[in-house]
């Protein structure tokens, strides 16, 4: 039986979502395209480059839109610290993450209309990808979400709430319910990949939280933003002006995962081993 492969896309704010879609489309011009994943997790800037590697897209096309930057922006950047506190680095649960809901629901952040619009002008016009699990968590009951194609939320609705961060933005409205960042469901969220998977994991932000940035168990490759990618990101991760210094670091680092990935990615026989989470 072919085995079942999956690509996990961790999220890193403006500059982790530039740093991804550079890595992305490194790994293309190095002929692999983990758009034919089984199973895609994007998490925060991991929705946006995963609506984008599964659509008909240049990966090195979308930016912040200057015109949708000039209204509102700068937010609470007490907020994202107040959620993490809150979480004491423990998995969150349920009334954690309704605690946070609150926190996101009472910040000063860009509002949820305008950031909506941001999202859309990044991936365009593009058809929910088959393999793309977005995650998101409801504001008001913190209940995680995950959405998929066929479920009937607009790409850009699904992605503006998955990449909602406490103090960035406002909870989104989809349906009767907000929602906020999906990275408060579960991390990385690798849960939602199957077992016995061969797994990429690309996180940007790994350094910051401590991992290191090649995982050397046989079915999975984590690739990590390295010293100097996480220079370029720079310490606000909202900040735009790091956008093509952080698409660029991807770009750079891809030629050294491409090998890393290749090792298990065009493999056919099955590997029996779970995924280590």
């Amino acid at each position: 039986m072919k085995p079942h492969r999956a690509v996990v896309l961790g999220p890193g704010g403006v500059p982790g979502t530039a740093w991804l879609l550079g890595l992305l489309t490194g790994l293309r011009r190095g002929g692999i395209d983990l758009a034919e994943a089984d199973t895609v997790v994007g998490t925060s800037a991991g929705a946006i480059a995963g609506m984008l590697l599964g659509g008909d897209t240049d990966l090195a096309r979308p930016a912040p839109n200057p015109e949708l930057e000039s209204g509102p922006n700068r937010g609470d950047p007490n907020a994202m610290a107040q959620a993490h506190l809150l979480l004491g680095g423990s998995a969150p649960t349920t009334d954690t993450r309704r605690q946070v809901g609150r926190i996101a629901s009472t910040a000063t952040a860009t509002p949820a209309h305008i950031w909506v619009a941001r999202m859309r002008h990044l991936i365009g016009d593009v058809d929910w990808p088959a393999n793309l699990l977005v995650p998101a968590v409801d504001a008001d009951s913190g209940e995680p979400i995950v959405w998929r194609a066929g479920d009937g939320v607009p790409p850009a609705s699904a992605v503006a709430a998955g990449t909602a961060a406490p103090g960035m933005a406002e909870p989104i409205p989809v349906g009767d319910r907000r929602y906020f960042d999906g990275a408060f469901r579960a991390g990385l969220n690798t849960d939602l990949v199957p077992p016995k998977a061969r797994v990429i994991i690309a996180e940007p932000l790994g350094l910051r939280m401590g991992n290191a940035p090649v995982d050397t168990h046989p079915d999975v490759v984590r690739i990590t933003a390295d010293a100097a990618a996480d220079s370029a990101f720079g310490p606000d991760l909202s900040d735009r002006s790091r956008w093509q210094a952080a698409f660029e670091a991807g770009l750079r680092q891809s030629i050294e995962a491409t090998p890393l990935i290749r090792r298990i990615w065009t493999l056919t026989t099955p590997v029996d081993a779970d995924l280590v989470r």
